[in-house]
């Protein structure tokens, strides 16, 4: 399936936010949206210029921005809408739970790797284990108890030795608990919408789909 592989700052300017999607180094590096805080391309200075941007507009930002914050391409995000607006309760707090309950998601939250991108990349390459096997679906879905494991040989590589060390000066979620020396962890709870630190409007995108 298609991934970008671009620029990704330029994703960061187009949304007018920091998506943090280089991880760490969005910490330590000056962002390209703090130099130029505008659109990319040629007619991206002009867009403070342009009118008031519509109510389809905005869905259609949000929706992008949250796509991009976890890495999907559409029809992967499409997919996981229609299948959330199959569950009971709201819609859009569902949407952003299961977006956190993937496997990759959750590799990075535990501080395995500095960025979803990294994280995917450890699961593809069979470095994850879940409840004690081999994991190599980045879209796997964890519930409540599930244990999450690098290999040991994992352990040592240079990019997870970083992150852990990393993680181990921030502030975890609150759903998950997390072992840096034998890098493992276990989503003790369900997340909700207060727990999950995302700056999104998720009800501009259930309008949007429910066109």
């Amino acid at each position: 399936m298609a991934r970008y592989t671009g620029p990704v700052c330029k994703l960061c300017r187009r949304e007018g936010t920091k998506l943090f999607l280089k991880g760490t180094r969005c910490l330590t590096e000056k962002c390209a949206i703090e130099r130029r805080a505008y659109a990319p391309g040629q007619h991206g200075q002009s867009t403070g210029r342009r009118r008031k941007a519509s109510e389809y507009a905005k869905q259609l930002r949000e929706k992008q921005k949250v796509k991009r914050i976890y890495g999907l391409s559409e029809r992967q995000f499409r997919n996981l809408f229609d299948r959330v607006l199959k569950e009971p309760g709201i819609t859009g707090e569902a949407l952003l739970v299961a977006l956190e309950t993937r496997l990759d998601n959750i590799v990075y939250r535990m501080g395995f790797a500095t960025s979803r991108r990294q994280a995917r990349q450890l699961v593809r390459h069979r470095h994850v284990h879940v409840n004690g096997r081999v994991v190599d679906v980045p879209s796997y879905r964890i519930r409540a108890g599930d244990e999450v494991k690098l290999g040991d040989a994992s352990r040592e590589l240079v990019p997870v030795r970083l992150a852990l060390e990393h993680f181990a000066r921030g502030q975890p979620v609150t759903w998950i608990q997390v072992d840096t020396d034998k890098a493992v962890g276990r989503m003790v709870e369900r997340p909700t919408r207060d727990t999950i630190p995302i700056a999104a409007q998720e009800q501009l995108i259930v309008e949007l789909y429910s066109k």
